[in-house]
């Protein structure tokens, strides 16, 4: 018998959080960021589609794709969260939390940026709001999916 880790069903499961943190990106995070660039919260382009190294795909496909590989780790760890309201609670605090402190201080780095945003606190709590909102977005598309298999 397939230990779980290596079945085709959790396969599958971590395939659905792929989709639904790629789709997340356009449907959740991109209009919260857009949200906050109406409101003069930060200046940012929406659904960009600069290309950006090293395979010079556009912006958007890139921070999709970011998503997609993100959520497999959510679906890998989510069936340790709460249930009921306090699920929700925790795809946010997923979402705000772990991606962003990987951009903070890992991807900026990286990229020569300064770290957490240049300690700026508009662009700190827009990192936070707009992962956030990915991270529910996750996870009701993923949930969807689970309605659906």
């Amino acid at each position: 018998m397939a230990s779980r880790g290596h079945s085709p069903a959790y396969a599958r499961k971590l395939v659905m959080g792929f989709v639904a943190g790629f789709i997340a990106v356009l449907l959740f995070h991109q209009p919260m960021l857009s949200v906050l660039a109406q409101a003069g919260f930060v200046k940012a382009g929406i659904y960009s589609m600069a290309p950006v190294g090293p395979l010079h795909v556009p912006q958007v496909i890139s921070l999709s794709f970011w998503g997609g590989v993100w959520g497999v780790l959510f679906a890998a760890v989510e069936h340790r969260f709460p249930r009921g309201a306090l699920y929700w609670v925790a795809a946010l605090a997923f979402g705000a939390i772990l991606p962003t402190l990987v951009a903070w201080f890992v991807v900026a780095p990286m990229k020569g940026l300064p770290m957490a945003g240049g300690w700026q606190a508009n662009r700190m709590m827009t990192g936070l709001i707009i992962n956030g909102a990915w991270g529910l977005g996750t996870a009701l598309l993923f949930s969807l999916t689970r309605r659906i298999s």
